[in-house]
Order: C-alpha cells, then sequence, then structure tokens
C-alpha cells in the first residue's frame, strides 16, 4: 500500500496503470469516527439526567473531533492546489456549507418560527466544513515551516488567549484543532505508519493497552464528574472558546489546552489501535462519512428539541438503546439510496459557477472532504 492509503487506482512503472488495493483500515477509521459524532449528538441530552451518561460524553469529545482531524489530515496534500483541487474546495466544501446553512435556517423557520440568517456562524456540525476548508488552504503555507507541527501548536494555544477570535466562521475551533490535522498530515509525510508497519503490527498486548487507556479515561471522567462539571471540562473540549471565557483568567491558562491536546493523542492512538483492519460488510460505508456528518444532525434534531431524550430512567437500559440507535442511524445515511437522494445537496457540481465548467464535473473520482477518494 502507497501512504495515499485511500487511493482507489495510481499510477505504476512505465506507462501502465494497475489498481491499488483499497486499504479497509482507513475507511473502518472513518466510519467509526462518524458512528462516535452521531452518538455523542445522541447523548447530549441525556447528560442532563445521567452521570454516566456525561461521563461517557467527556471521554468521547476529549478524542472523537481530534481523531477525525487526523485522519482528514492524512489524507491531504501539502503541494500547491491544482485548479481542480481548489475547484474542489469549492464544490465539497464551500457550496454544501452554503445549502445546509439555507436548509438549517428553513428549519429553524418552521419548527421554531424564528430564523436567524447568519452565514457568518455555522449551525450545529457545520462547522466542521468550514474547518475542513481552512486545514486544506494553510497547509501548503505550514508545509514550507521548520517544525509546522510546534507552530499548530502555538497556534491552537495562543488564540486561546484572544477573545476577540471566536466561532464567527468557526475560526477559533478550527485553529484549537489545527494540531491534529496536522499531525495526521505529518505522519503521512513522514511515512510513520509504513515505516513502523503500525497497520501490520498489532500485537495482543497493543489492544489490551488500549482497551486499559479508553476505560481509565472513562473511569476518571465518571469518578472526578463534579470536579469536571465545576471547571466546565466540557466546553474547554470543544476548543472553541477563549480561556477567559471559561475561567482560566491565569497565565498559564494555555497549559491546559497542552495537556488536552496531549491527551487526545493518546486517546485517539487508542482508538486506532482498536480499528479493525480487516474488510467487513460496513467497511465501504466509510467512504461516505459526510453524507451522515451533513445529515444526522437533521435526524437527530426532532429529538433533541422535543425532551424526549430527557429524564430516561434507567439509564443501563437506555444508554445501550441510544448507541445501538446511533450506529442504525450512521448506517442507513451511508446507504446507496439516501445517497441517491442527497447527492446535489452534500455532493453539489455547480457547473454555473466556474468560467470552466468541466471544474466541477462529476467524472472520475469523488473526493471526500475527509480524504476518501471513491469511484464514481
Amino acid at each position: 500500500m502507497s501512504s495515499t492509503g485511500a487511493d482507489t487506482s495510481g499510477p505504476t512503472t512505465g506507462t501502465v496503470a494497475r489498481k491499488r488495493r483499497r486499504v479497509p483500515f482507513w475507511d473502518n477509521a472513518r466510519y467509526a469516527c462518524i458512528v462516535l459524532v452521531v452518538f455523542g449528538h445522541a447523548i447530549q441530552r441525556l447528560t442532563y439526567d445521567s452521570d454516566i451518561a456525561f461521563a461517557v460524553y467527556l471521554a468521547l469529545y476529549a478524542f472523537h473531533m481530534p481523531a477525525f482531524a487526523i485522519i482528514s489530515g492524512y489524507f491531504s496534500k501539502s503541494s500547491s492546489p491544482t485548479k481542480t483541487q481548489m475547484a474542489r474546495v469549492i464544490t465539497d466544501i464551500l457550496v454544501p456549507y452554503v445549502i445546509f446553512e439555507a436548509l438549517w435556517t428553513l428549519t429553524k423557520w418552521l419548527i421554531e418560527g424564528q430564523a436567524n440568517p447568519n452565514i457568518t456562524t455555522p449551525s450545529w456540525t457545520l462547522w466542521f466544513l468550514l474547518a475542513l476548508g481552512i486545514f486544506r488552504l494553510v497547509l501548503p503555507y505550514l508545509a514550507l515551516l521548520r517544525w509546522p507541527l510546534l507552530w499548530t501548536v502555538i497556534i491552537s494555544v495562543g488564540v486561546g488567549y484572544m477573545p476577540n477570535v471566536d466561532s464567527t466562521f468557526s475560526l477559533s475551533r478550527t485553529l484549537g484543532l489545527l494540531p491534529f490535522f496536522a499531525l495526521g498530515w505529518w505522519l503521512r509525510e513522514h511515512d510513520v505508519v509504513e515505516r513502523f508497519r503500525l497497520l501490520d503490527f498489532r500485537p495482543w498486548w497493543l489492544r489490551l493497552s488500549a482497551v486499559a487507556v479508553l476505560a481509565a479515561t472513562g473511569w476518571a471522567a465518571w469518578k472526578w464528574l463534579p470536579l469536571w462539571q465545576a471547571i466546565d471540562l466540557r466546553h474547554w473540549l470543544f476548543y472553541e472558546e477563549s480561556y477567559a471565557d471559561l475561567g482560566g483568567e491565569q497565565w498559564w491558562a494555555g497549559a491546559s489546552r497542552i495537556a488536552l491536546m496531549m491527551l487526545a493523542v493518546v486517546l485517539s492512538a487508542a482508538f486506532f489501535a482498536l480499528v479493525p483492519r480487516g474488510g467487513h460488510w460496513w467497511t465501504s460505508f466509510g467512504q461516505y462519512t459526510m453524507y451522515v456528518f451533513l445529515l444526522h444532525s437533521f435526524v437527530l434534531y426532532p429529538f433533541r428539541e422535543s425532551g424526549v431524550l430527557r429524564n430516561l430512567e434507567p439509564t443501563w437500559i437506555w444508554l445501550p438503546i441510544v448507541t445501538v440507535l446511533s450506529v442504525l442511524i450512521a448506517l442507513a445515511l451511508a446507504t446507496k439510496p439516501v445517497r441517491l437522494v442527497f447527492r446535489p445537496l452534500v455532493e453539489p457540481r455547480p457547473r454555473w459557477l466556474f468560467t470552466d465548467p468541466a471544474l466541477a464535473s462529476r467524472e472520475g473520482r469523488r473526493n471526500d472532504p475527509t480524504g476518501s477518494r471513491r469511484s464514481p
């Protein structure tokens, strides 16, 4: 396998082309991440009434979006973008962002009777689309620097001291998570996965250690939950608000973000160590994570807003039920019928927008914003 991992085809020696073996691990990892995203949003209302649900929520948010950013960075290129690649930022990220912002405005107006259209403030999950766009734009510049990872950490920590850098265009959260995206790119750039055969060598003790790390994190989240609630750890894990807004007005508040980033890397590594390497019936769904990401919030919206997810006792029954439903939602939204219906919204190709309409063509391989390349 080449370090690109998700390529479905590629060049060989001479002029003969051959198929590259698609590595199931990356599709498995993408799908596992999107299931965690759906699950995290699904249990959010349970956290008001259940300490166990709150502890699970904290443990999950400590790493699931950093892990997604790492995967996205791993399949991103730092070379100067071609015309086609620049057009894909528009068609795969900016246009869907505008479309789904409009849909959310319409939804809120129909359901809540009011709406405040503001394209500068992403609705719910749409912040990640903007983050991916900004990540792609800045990566070629980061690649020119010495110690790019160090610079991204400095940016992430430094932005927390600036209250004027807020959620407008998701800038604060994007810069906060930038080190994870850069880490994914760095791992591929230095061929770390291949050189150390990280996808081939997975002894039993490594998997056991991964389970222990994740279990210990969950236990710590539950054991000291009053402390985490007191310091508002939940919002620290969003990488969105300034330290001052979170009550961290001390000069050393940035050290808290460094500690959280280190924790996220460790937990992400443990998560990746448990992701299956082989192909399964659900592996191909990992190629369509953007459908799940953009659509699941509309599925969950009525449940979250109606209050049916409140006061669900006992937790030991309802938490597993919500977990199973989250997996089913992620599966359903990645199926072919759903993709056929919503493709014009999730993967628009506005030929009229470009001076060269071919830049918006559906011909050739599609490239999911998270980096998964697939045949049309």
